[in-house]
C-alpha cells in the first residue's frame, strides 16, 4: 500500500540516489530544517559506492595534473 508518507520517503531517497543534493530535496519537500529531510532520505549503499568512485577519479586527475606541472 502506497501512502503519502511512503511516497515522500521514496521521492527523497530516489532523488538523493540520482545525485540531487539533499538541500534541494529538502526545499522540494518543504522542510525548513535539513535534519527533517535526513529522516526521509536514507542514503543507499550504491550511492556511497558511486560517491567514493567519483572521489577516487577526482583524486587521480588531481595527482596527474600535479605530476605534469612538476615536470
Amino acid at each position: 500500500k502506497i501512502t503519502f508518507h511512503v511516497a515522500r520517503h521514496s521521492f527523497a531517497t530516489l532523488s538523493i540516489s540520482y545525485g540531487v543534493p539533499i538541500e534541494s530535496v529538502s526545499k522540494m519537500l518543504g522542510h525548513t530544517n535539513i535534519r527533517t529531510t535526513q529522516i526521509y532520505a536514507k542514503v543507499l549503499d550504491n550511492k556511497i559506492m558511486d560517491d567514493m568512485a567519483a572521489l577516487k577519479q577526482l583524486y587521480a586527475v588531481k595527482e596527474k595534473t600535479k605530476k605534469i606541472s612538476n615536470q
